[in-house]
Formats: C-alpha cells, structure tokens, sequence
C-alpha cells in the first residue's frame, strides 16, 4: 500500500494524517506490506494497536493519529 504522510509535533502532541493516495501537503513515504505498516505504527508509538489501525486504513484510505507527548519525570 502506497502512504503518503504529514507529520506536525508540538512539544505536547503529535498529529501523524496517512493516506493511500497522493495530498498536496503529504509526503509520500513508500510503499508498505503489512509487516512494514506495523513496524512503521511501531516507532510511532509502542503501545499502538497496530491490527486495529492496519485495517482502518486498508478500509477508509486514511488514517490520523494523535499521539500523546509522554511526560519526563523531573
């Protein structure tokens, strides 16, 4: 599957928007196998249910992450 991506990181989130086909503001990434996709979920974020949003965006054609900045502890 062809993904295209755009990436905005903020020192509290970051909002990661996928697509399967091309955006004027995306950057293409590659193209993914299922092994690939899961990997690419898991350097996101390593907690992610992975199954859940492979199929979310085999389905709809594109899928938005909000990932949570963790905390350092001080």
């Amino acid at each position: 599957m062809k993904i295209w991506i755009s990436d905005t990181q903020t020192t509290s989130h970051r909002i990661v928007r996928l697509s399967s086909e091309e955006h004027s503001n995306h950057s293409y990434a590659g193209n993914f196998n299922d092994d690939e996709l899961r990997g690419f979920f898991l350097e996101i974020q390593d907690d992610m249910d992975v199954d859940k949003n492979i199929k979310l965006i085999k389905y709809y054609g594109y899928l938005h992450l909000f990932i949570i900045a963790k905390k350092k502890d001080r």
